[in-house]
């Protein structure tokens, strides 16, 4: 269920929980932002849009504030858990399933990322995803 105080970010919501999921009780809060450290590291391995490394979980959330103006994800799953390090990283593998709003087009990818966690928080986000299915998603025109 999204949170009221992050419902701006409602059409991440599916990811959003999916991470929250997978962190379990290595980190303390009920959405994702509330498990963001204040100087997280989000680091993404890709060129489409996004900053390589966003400092910050108010630049963060200015950043997904872009990205629900954008795509729309309506579930994300085939969660893949892996913890390494007792628990202060943690490796996770998945899908999301969405619509790019400016086309309709549909936007499925696969992502992993490696989280580091420091004092019950996301300290460091390390992304890797299917670029060419974002690609495609991306400048599909639908007739």
């Amino acid at each position: 269920m999204p949170s009221k105080k992050y419902s701006a970010y409602e059409g991440a919501e599916p990811y959003f929980e999916l991470v929250r999921r997978a962190l379990g009780d290595l980190v303390d809060g009920e959405h994702f932002f509330d498990i963001a450290a204040d100087d997280i590291a989000y680091e993404v391995r890709y060129d489409l849009g996004w900053p390589r490394v966003v400092r910050g979980r108010a630049d963060l959330m200015g950043q997904f504030g872009g990205y629900v103006g954008s795509i729309r994800i309506r579930s994300a799953d085939k969660l893949i858990v892996n913890r390494a390090d007792n628990g202060r990283v943690v490796v996770i593998e998945y899908e999301v399933h969405g619509t790019i709003l400016a086309t309709g087009a549909k936007y499925e990818n696969r992502f992993c990322s490696i989280i580091e966690l420091e004092n019950r928080k996301i300290t460091h986000w390390r992304d890797y995803m299917d670029s060419h299915a974002a690609w495609n998603a991306l400048t599909a025109s639908i007739a």
